[in-house]
């Protein structure tokens, strides 16, 4: 010790919850508004917490057409969050993460290693076949999980709920996005 005082770090003082926008990407070639039962799980948690859905739309398992959608969100300053669900597996349909990865500045490994970490825990070792991540791009956060409404249950109650909400304590992926927009 140097005996000198320091301040409390910003990020320990307290911020009041305020509601981000989001954006839901459904990534199914079978999914129908009336069968997009993790679409709306999403949604439904999302706005019970409190925040605002800004778009919510299905597309199907296609490289370019996904890429250009999670670009356009991405580019639009008003949608703080892409939440996309789908086409995080092994099969040869399954191209989010490949269309999606090289969108990011900053990748957030630790989504998909604590997702896989929680869903090890619910459906043992089939978890090994999410390839859920997460990333920031233009200061968006952008999440990629399963497309099945458990995994999307477990993704925002475990993991999302609280890291999008600026009074969690002591970090949270929203102080993230404050941070990065002053880059």
């Amino acid at each position: 010790m140097n005996g000198k005082q320091t301040k409390p770090s910003i990020k320990y003082m307290s911020e009041a919850f305020s509601p981000l926008n989001i954006a839901i990407l459904t990534v199914s070639d079978t999914r129908t508004e009336k069968t997009d039962k993790s679409g709306y799980l999403l949604k439904e948690l999302a706005e019970k917490d409190g925040h605002l859905i800004m778009e919510k739309c299905i597309i199907k398992d296609d490289f370019y057409h996904l890429r250009a959608m999670v670009s356009d969100w991405i580019h639009r300053q008003k949608i703080d969050v892409v939440l996309i669900t789908g086409g995080t597996g092994f099969s040869s349909r399954d191209v989010t993460t490949e269309a999606i990865k090289p969108l990011l500045k900053r990748a957030i490994p630790g989504f998909g290693e604590l997702f896989r970490h929680i869903s090890y825990r619910q459906i043992g070792s089939s978890t090994i076949q999410s390839r859920a991540f997460a990333g920031i791009a233009n200061h968006t956060l952008v999440v990629a999980m399963p497309g099945s409404t458990n995994a999307c249950r477990t993704a925002w109650e475990h993991i999302l709920s609280e890291q999008l909400d600026a009074s969690h304590k002591p970090c949270n992926f929203v102080s993230q996005l404050k941070e990065q927009s002053n880059d």
